[in-house]
């Protein structure tokens, strides 16, 4: 039988592997005579089960964010302490609680087991790991340096994530707002709309267009409310089906850089994420004009695609890539700089990630002052729109009154 067992090498180090043998007493024996004290020893889970829970398409198998960035410190950190990348791709898959990320890990464990490179492997699930992944994967492979690659690409894939959750929990406050916004309208529309219509029916009085306009839209609402709320859940699931889709995103991604405000920080992200990509890239030993592909094809803005299309002519031609992007007007002159200083001193790779530092910081600044507008001016859009339907309710009654007297 084949068993995976925990032990402690001579060195001191964590030895994660496999080992064949009749039970656990003579695996445990052998491993002794190979000088290993052994901490743990269980029967290796059957292949078979691991190919049935493995059978889903690998398409429908692919680690969260969350996870791939937990999986590639693991990773770093067990190849760092000793391991083989079979045992380590083990001792992370037996901490997997969600059935379908332990089946993808199972999948590369398997070819990986076969014979099958580690990059290869990673390439048959591409919504996991995305060319430039597998790109650094791949030189890490072909120079020795596996370890460290993984040790890049852990605080490459950990930056996006914090760059990710930064945005979303700026997002958050402002998204409260305009929940708590639509639900103070609602209640309006389903419940004071109607008792007001009814007193102005009832005392007949004469109301102005802009009450008039209120009081239609929620008599509309209130009598036909099954087909407004169709109308918004099949809309509603339609924006997301077409923004989740491809066309979608790269409708979504040229438009929002031409957003006033909005577009120059969207600009800047999608900088810092290439140019810390390309750097990573370069500074792993994959070529400039490979590494130009690849991050070509890592945003779906067709400004910024079309821009490194250029920029793969130029190096074609032995310009310089700084020149072009000063031309191009897409990058701030003194990022420009920065990377022409980095090309002059044979370190475009340092270069490029030291720009990528530097837009995180802007960004991070940006993004906070945006958020820090956008919340006064929320509130005062609520207060606008609350208070021009109050003032559209209670000025017929104010009539009323100054008509009685």
């Amino acid at each position: 039988m084949i068993l995976t067992y925990d032990a402690i090498n001579a060195e001191g180090h964590s030895v994660n592997n496999t080992i064949e043998a009749p039970d656990s007493r003579a695996a445990v024996q052998e491993l002794r005579r190979q000088g290993l004290y052994v901490t743990r020893v269980s029967e290796e889970l059957d292949r078979r089960g691991s190919r049935a829970a493995g059978s889903r398409s690998s398409k429908a198998l692919r680690l969260p964010l969350k996870t791939l960035v937990l999986f590639t410190r693991q990773l770093a950190m067990l190849l760092r302490a000793g391991s083989g990348i079979v045992p380590a791709m083990m001792a992370i898959k037996r901490q997997m609680k969600k059935a379908g990320q332990a089946a993808l890990l199972g999948k590369i464990i398997e070819d990986l087991e076969d014979g099958a490179r580690l990059t290869d492997a990673l390439r048959k699930h591409p919504g996991t790991f995305d060319p430039v992944y597998c790109a650094i994967i791949s030189a890490g492979e072909a120079s020795g340096t596996l370890t460290e690659m993984f040790e890049r690409l852990a605080s490459v894939v950990g930056k996006r994530r914090a760059l990710r959750n930064k945005v979303v929990g700026a997002l958050a406050y402002p998204a409260l707002l305009i929940f708590m916004c639509g639900n103070i309208l609602l209640a309006l529309v389903f419940f004071v709309l109607p008792r007001f219509n009814n007193m102005f029916v009832q005392l007949g009085v004469d109301t102005p267009a802009t009450t008039k306009l209120l009081l239609s839209i929620g008599d509309l609402v209130a009598g036909y409310w099954p087909v407004v709320l169709g109308v918004l859940i099949v809309g509603g699931m339609g924006a997301v089906a077409m923004l989740t889709s491809a066309t979608g995103q790269q409708w979504l991604s040229n438009v929002q850089i031409r957003i006033p405000v909005i577009g120059p920080i969207r600009s800047r992200l999608i900088q810092g994420q290439v140019f810390r990509t390309m750097g990573t890239l370069l500074e792993s030993g994959v070529g400039v004009l490979d590494a130009l592909e690849l991050v070509r094809k890592s945003t779906r803005n067709n400004r910024f695609q079309k821009l490194f299309g250029d920029l793969d002519d130029v190096v074609t031609s032995g310009g310089l890539l700084s020149s072009a992007f000063e031309a191009s007007r897409l990058v701030e002159p003194y990022t420009c700089q920065a990377i022409h200083t980095g090309e002059d001193s044979g370190n475009l790779g340092g270069a490029l990630t030291y720009c990528a530092e530097m837009l995180d910081e802007t960004n991070s600044e940006l993004i906070n002052a945006l958020m820090r507008l956008m919340e006064p001016v929320i509130l005062i859009g609520m207060g606008l729109v609350v208070g021009g339907v109050a003032v559209s309710l209670f000025l017929p009654l104010f009539d009323l009154t100054s008509a009685i007297r």
